[in-house]
């Protein structure tokens, strides 16, 4: 059984930064290339207010602490196995990938404030389009854009977390 004491905390949140830095780069450009119309940012944001600017800046900075938390979880299980490789961590990435559009997903509507859903259609406060089974309302090619997004967080993850506390931080 791992200890807690063996995490190496700080290295799990840097990479966990950048590797969410680097998921989210990857999804906004998708955006941008009209590949996929899912913003995590907004998505996120969106929940605490409705001024699109703040929700953006909220959003970011949300979804950058919540990837970091992430972070802290993939550094869980590479300790317990003892072990930490960029397949691994990218092994972790889909399931990861796929939790979120397969579970949180198609449950957001009913968590999310303004949010539309098939229980409660398009109102003046809920006006956001329900992501869907695997986000497929923001594009056929969203679920597999998310997977290899979380993918690549998982590979960078794998890649530089040190094992047994050693590292850079």
């Amino acid at each position: 059984m791992t200890s807690l004491f063996a995490l190496n905390v700080g290295s799990a949140l840097l990479w966990g930064l950048f590797a969410t830095g680097l998921l989210t780069l990857l999804m906004s450009g998708s955006q941008g290339l009209g590949w996929s119309r899912i913003s995590f940012p907004y998505m996120i944001g969106s929940m605490f207010t409705s001024h699109r600017g703040r929700a953006m800046g909220i959003g970011f900075l949300v979804h950058l602490a919540v990837g970091m938390s992430f972070a802290l979880l993939y550094a869980l299980v590479f300790e317990s196995w003892q072990w930490a490789t960029w397949w691994l961590g990218g092994l972790l990435g889909v399931f990861h990938g796929l939790f979120l559009l397969a579970v949180l997903m198609p449950a957001l509507p009913d968590l999310h404030p303004r949010m539309a859903s098939t229980h409660h259609g398009p109102t003046p406060t809920r006006q956001l389009e329900p992501p869907g089974f695997l986000a497929l309302n923001y594009g056929r090619s969203t679920p597999v854009l998310t997977i290899v997004g979380h993918i690549v967080y998982g590979m960078l993850l794998g890649l530089f977390y040190p094992l047994g506390g050693g590292g850079l931080l």
